[in-house]
């Protein structure tokens, strides 16, 4: 005999993280400090990073999230190419077994949304079109 619920159980929208990207970084996982980078090519981000990233890093925040369905909103903000969007596992093992999601296209002022299930883990989320550095993510329950 089946069981026959007499309504139907729908699953929790996933949460929207936003992100906004501007050259050479995400603003909010730098405090919300826009470095006010120029530049007109990723090879502008490569220079701008290797002299800037590790003291970034040190001081941009870590996003600590629980197990669930997540959309990340990521907006280009005023960089005047294509960017794009890449979170996955922070080890060569975790790339293997937690979930990724990544995608480019994101012309200057649009946003688009990246959905993606996320597992207990070490995640890094990046731009490798306007190249960021690599911006840790926690997800613990």
């Amino acid at each position: 005999m089946a069981l026959v619920l007499p309504y139907t159980v729908q699953a929790a929208e996933p949460m929207v993280i936003e992100l906004t990207q501007t050259g050479c970084q995400f603003i909010e996982s730098e405090n919300g400090v826009d470095h006010g980078y120029v530049t007109q090519a990723k090879a502008d981000c490569d220079r701008i990073n290797a002299e800037t990233a590790l003291e970034r890093l040190a001081q941009a925040r870590t996003l600590e999230l629980e197990p669930g369905r997540y959309t990340f909103r990521v907006t280009n903000r005023d960089v005047p190419y294509e960017l794009g969007f890449w979170l996955r596992g922070a080890g060569v093992l975790d790339r293997v077994l937690l979930p990724s999601v990544s995608g480019g296209g994101l012309v200057t002022g649009a946003s688009q949304d990246y959905e993606i299930e996320l597992e207990a883990g070490e995640y890094l989320y990046s731009c490798p079109l306007n190249t960021t550095p690599d911006y840790y993510l926690t997800v613990s329950d």
